[in-house]
């Protein structure tokens, strides 16, 4: 059975959980705690530090708040396309790729082991801003198919920076 606190501030079944304080009296519920030093977690609502916000770019002066999405890439080169235009565009992936990125909104992209295809998070106001103005600008979109699928933040992500929701 789990430890709960109890009005006057002490703990049942033998002592506070392991990087939690007791309740204490008008005080509200228990903070989680990093360490001795350990600040308080952010207000609800409250802005995320500076070095976890996705760098302004022309996309997301409109909204600065961008939303991720889990987006599924398969692409398949047309028959017939030559080898140096199917290099040529590929580079040229990889180049706006790293543009986006230190734009904020690719974040991570994967390849599942033997698959010909990507999966990665990736960031825009909505998804018309995603698909337009995001993948819409990658050279080897018009041979991609997307599977677009918005993302929220799960209540017990530990990597969630920003507070309850």
């Amino acid at each position: 059975m789990a430890s709960v606190p109890v009005a006057d501030g002490r703990w049942e079944h033998g002592g506070p959980l392991p990087g939690y304080r007791a309740l204490r009296p008008g005080r509200g519920p228990p903070r989680r705690q990093a360490g001795p030093a350990a600040e308080p977690l952010p207000a609800q609502g409250a802005e995320p530090p500076e070095a976890h916000r996705s760098p302004p770019d022309a996309l997301s002066e409109r909204s600065p708040a961008m939303r991720e999405f889990l987006v599924e890439i398969t692409t398949t080169l047309p028959e017939g396309t030559s080898r140096a235009e199917a290099d040529r565009r590929r580079a040229a992936e990889a180049v706006r790729a790293r543009e986006l990125s230190a734009t904020g909104h690719l974040a991570r992209l994967w390849r599942p082991v033997g698959e010909l295809r990507s999966i990665g998070i990736w960031r825009a106001a909505d998804e018309e801003e995603l698909r337009e103005k995001v993948l819409g600008t990658l050279p080897l979109s018009p041979w991609m198919t997307f599977a677009v699928t918005a993302l929220e933040s799960h209540p017990n992500d530990p990597g969630r920076n920003d507070g309850p929701r």
